[in-house]
C-alpha cells in the first residue's frame, strides 16, 4: 500500500535530492523515498515501543542475505572477486554492522526498561 503526500522541501534538501537523482539516474521521488526509508529505519531505539525494542533485540539478517554474505566472504578469502561482488560484499557488511549496532542499542534499552535481564559477565 502506498500513500501520496505533498511536501514542501527546503531548497537545500531539494537541491541535494535533485543532484543525487541526476547522478544515480533515478527520479527525485525515488531518492526521497530511499532517504525517508533510511530515516525511518534509524528511529532512535529509545523512541520505540517495548514490542519494537524486543523485536529489534531478536533481529537477524535475512537467511538469503546470510548465505550470500558467507559465499562472498569465502570468495574474498580466495581472492576471486569481481568489482561488482566486492561492492555487494561491502553493502552486505554495512548492513550486517548496522544491524549489530541497532541490536546492541535495543538490548541496552530493553535492559534499562526491565524487558530483558542484563547479560552475564
Amino acid at each position: 500500500m502506498t500513500e501520496t503526500i505533498t511536501l514542501q522541501l527546503p531548497e537545500p534538501v531539494a537541491r541535494s535530492a535533485r543532484e543525487v537523482a541526476n547522478h544515480t539516474h533515478q527520479s527525485m521521488e525515488e531518492v526521497l523515498i530511499t532517504w525517508l526509508g533510511q530515516a525511518a529505519a534509524d528511529i532512535p531505539v529509545a523512541s520505540l515501543t517495548d514490542h519494537q525494542v524486543l523485536a529489534l533485540c531478536d533481529m537477524e539478517m535475512e537467511p538469503e542475505q546470510q548465505v550470500e554474505l558467507s559465499q562472498l566472504l569465502a570468495q574474498n578469502r580466495e581472492g576471486a572477486m569481481s568489482q561488482e561482488e566486492r561492492e555487494r560484499l561491502n553493502d552486505l557488511m554495512q548492513l550486517y554492522r548496522r544491524g549489530l549496532i541497532r541490536k546492541a542499542e535495543a538490548w541496552q534499552e530493553a535492559v534499562s526498561r526491565g524487558l530483558r535481564p542484563p547479560p552475564h559477565n
